[in-house]
């Protein structure tokens, strides 16, 4: 194979593709995005039924709060880049955040089209809960994993996650938009 048949124009080699899947008895449930999508969801609920208090963050807005915890995120444009949502979506977000006393948006001294988020005493109580509570679900959805075997599956986790990331820059580019990060 070629090195132009591996690279795309003007970006990284990756492995060349493999025939794992066959269309003529390609099923979902035997996908890999099925299983992935399967186990966001169970994480997700896991997290959220341990999180949920009366008036406390849902899963979609607890995810926020520790990316601005953690320090990913401090704007509204950052945080929806993080939280790989519209700025629509995330406003909406950050609206309900707000109302619940967790979020603050202040608008940049330098530059008054900036918003800055905060959080709030409380946002901050909430956000420092997260890391336990995320451990302690990973750590059950690991269970019956070796040292190596976890070692092994992040691996092939961010092999897949550099694959995907490689297919979607290729398309930005073939669709001439360019990839924003």
């Amino acid at each position: 194979m070629s090195k132009s048949e591996t690279t795309p124009p003007g970006g990284t080699a990756g492995p060349p593709p493999v025939d794992f899947y066959r269309a003529e008895s390609y099923t979902a449930e035997e996908s890999l995005g099925y299983a992935m999508k399967r186990i966001l969801t169970c994480v997700s609920q896991a997290v959220e039924s341990e999180l949920v208090e009366p008036g406390g963050p849902t899963y979609p807005q607890w995810v926020p709060l520790h990316k601005l915890h953690m320090g990913s995120a401090g704007t509204v444009a950052e945080l929806a880049r993080e939280c790989q949502l519209d700025t629509g979506a995330m406003t909406r977000l950050l609206d309900r955040l707000e109302a619940k006393g967790l979020v603050r948006r202040v608008r940049s001294q330098e530059d008054r089209r900036v918003v800055n988020l905060e959080l709030t005493p409380e946002g901050l109580s909430a956000a420092q809960k997260v890391p336990a509570v995320l451990s302690r679900v990973h750590n059950e959805m690991l269970a019956g994993f070796t040292q190596v075997e976890w070692e092994q599956l992040k691996d092939y986790l961010n092999r897949i996650l550099g694959n995907a990331q490689r297919k979607q820059a290729a398309c930005h580019r073939a669709s001439g938009q360019g990839v924003s990060r």
